[in-house]
């Protein structure tokens, strides 16, 4: 069973996107929060497969929120919700290394998806906010040239990264196991001095890979 903490101020909001999320036999909502002290203190106390966090609640938001997160149990998949699409947003959560940011008016085949993608390794982000996104990075100023440590299948696993594709994804496209995958993953985090996939996406974004 793959457990789930839902936080979001809304009650209406909140009790909808269980029932979207709870359509899936294996994924069931275990912990609902207010806002993000609430959310930070159940995971204090159980364990938590996936946060989806919306973006703007009361006493901590989820910007906080995740920061507090992603350092006390960074094996934790965390996902912004949010009903704002501004670029702002978007590039904090994405330098904090959540796992995806979806928006609150999505299907339930997308919210689906974000999370299994989320626990597979990839990254999720709504075509609305790519399309923000993407632009701010590549208008970014940082020296685009690539780190000439990477070898031609690490830079090809970078790309596909930076395409949002998880392990199993990629392993098909370029015909490598996932074992393989996920070595050269952690080898390409250690050359280039990053922190997760996450930051791994940006930086091929940035660096014209995508």
């Amino acid at each position: 069973m793959i457990k789930v903490l839902l936080a979001e101020d809304q009650v209406m909001v909140r009790q909808g996107l269980k029932a979207m999320i709870e359509t899936e036999e294996e994924i069931h909502v275990t912990g609902e929060a207010t806002n993000g002290k609430e959310a930070v203190g159940l995971c204090d106390k159980q364990h938590f497969d996936v946060a989806i966090l919306d973006i703007r609640m009361p006493e901590m938001d989820g910007i906080e929120a995740a920061k507090v997160l992603r350092s006390r149990f960074p094996h934790m998949k965390i996902l912004m919700l949010t009903t704002f699409d501004d670029n702002q947003y978007v590039m904090e959560a994405l330098k904090l290394g959540v796992n995806g940011y979806m928006l609150k008016n999505g299907d339930t085949e997308s919210l689906i998806r974000s999370i299994k993608s989320a626990l597979s390794g990839g990254l999720s982000l709504e075509d609305q906010v790519a399309a923000k996104v993407m632009p701010a990075l590549l208008q970014n100023k940082e020296e685009v040239s690539i780190n000439p440590t990477l070898t031609p299948r690490e830079r090809a696993i970078l790309k596909c990264i930076g395409e949002g594709l998880n392990n199993k994804e990629v392993a098909e496209r370029l015909g490598l196991s996932v074992g393989t995958v996920k070595n050269q993953t952690s080898h390409i985090l250690d050359k280039l001095e990053l922190r997760d996939r996450t930051q791994l996406a940006i930086y091929a974004i940035r660096h014209r890979l995508v």
